[in-house]
């Protein structure tokens, strides 16, 4: 059995690979801005599971008799406002402003689709704690930090310096990077991709 991984994301590849998964990867070539105004209105957590399920689907339809994996996460402030991944550097600087000593939700979401249609997903969140963040400690963040963040939702990249944004987090690291990947794994070897 042949997994496919529907996302462009070198976190996502990273997090595959150095758990000792084989996969292939391929760009879904979806406009997420597009989807997101189809979905204006959805719940953060079906947002996510939506806009996953859309990346595998079209991958599928490419990829016969393959498991193909999408995944997305999306950022819920406290004010009910979504975040979206920053456009320029002053964006950032503008999320990571909004986000200073609050809380968000982090929610990522995981559909394996099968000769397009979808088979399995599992949706997760975790609950962020933002410290209060001074400018000058924004600006030292995106000098070492910008242009790398800007395929992060959250600006930021929980297993580099974005872990220094915390002051607290609840749940698990693989979803705040992206993937929910333990029950992803136990899929996977349910299917046979890996060894049980």
């Amino acid at each position: 059995m042949t997994l496919v991984l529907a996302s462009g994301s070198a976190t996502r590849r990273a997090m595959l690979t150095d758990a000792g998964v084989p996969f292939t990867a391929q760009s879904p070539g979806v406009d997420e801005d597009a989807a997101k105004a189809g979905l204006a209105g959805a719940t953060p957590r079906d947002l996510s599971d939506a806009l996953a399920e859309l990346k595998a689907l079209k991958v599928s339809a490419r990829s016969p008799g393959a498991l193909v994996l999408g995944s997305d996460s999306v950022v819920a402030l406290s004010d009910g406002s979504l975040l979206n991944q920053p456009a320029s550097r002053e964006e950032a600087a503008d999320h990571l402003r909004r986000m200073s000593g609050t809380r968000h939700e982090l929610w990522s979401a995981a559909v394996i689709a099968e000769d397009g249609r979808p088979v399995w997903r599992h949706v997760e969140a975790a609950r962020m704690f933002v410290r209060s963040l001074s400018d000058g400690f924004i600006s030292r963040y995106l000098d070492a930090e910008w242009p790398a963040i800007s395929g992060c939702v959250g600006c930021y990249r929980i297993e580099g310096p974005g872990v220094q944004l915390f002051s607290k987090v609840e749940g698990s690291q693989f979803t705040i990077q992206g993937l929910p990947l333990l029950p992803l794994l136990g899929y996977l070897r349910e299917r046979g991709v890996l060894p049980a």
